[in-house]
């Protein structure tokens, strides 16, 4: 088993993985389009075993002050293999060799991120990932995923909007209590 770089032949597969997860499992991953997998591949690493790939995993990079670990998944039936912690530790070392101080994700698994270090967080503190997606989400009011972190919380945003809307859309995205 070994954790490489996506390449361009492996987004069907990577798309197949995400659509298990977006469609049949009940929106536990965002789906995503084959031509945002096209343009996004150099984000994306897979696990392959001599069978092929059976998972996959992306690093979206914000800044050097965050990075999100998105779209992370093997194949139903493959899971306890060793795979996804695979995956992650690439993530995580990617995140490392870009010299990011924090990051963070989204899950419905806080269990399984929690053995890597990373702790729950208000949403609030990662204004690039509302800025970027929640904001655009039909879930946002009733979010059922856990935000996430490992590092150093950012303590500014590159994608936020101006204060004024940033104080709106604090009201609009309250925490979970």
């Amino acid at each position: 088993m070994q954790v490489r770089k996506a390449l361009l032949p492996d987004v069907e597969t990577i798309h197949d993985l995400i659509l298990t997860y977006s469609q049949q499992r009940d929106g536990e991953l965002i789906e995503r389009t084959v031509p945002e997998l096209c343009e996004n591949v150099r984000d994306f690493f897979v696990v392959e075993d001599e069978s092929g790939v059976f998972g996959c995993g992306a690093l979206h990079l914000y800044g050097t002050h965050l990075a999100e670990v998105r779209s992370i998944c093997v194949r139903p039936g493959a899971s306890g293999r060793g795979g996804g912690r695979l995956l992650l530790e690439a993530l995580i070392a990617e995140a490392e060799q870009h010299s990011v101080s924090c990051v963070c994700l989204f899950t419905r698994a806080p269990g399984f991120f929690g053995r890597f270090g990373f702790k729950q967080v208000e949403r609030e503190e990662l204004p690039d990932k509302i800025y970027k997606d929640c904001v655009n989400c039909a879930k946002q009011d009733a979010c059922d995923e856990v935000p996430m972190y490992r590092g150093e919380l950012p303590h500014f945003a590159i994608l936020a909007p101006p204060e004024a809307e940033l104080k709106i859309l604090r009201e609009r995205i309250k925490p979970k209590r």
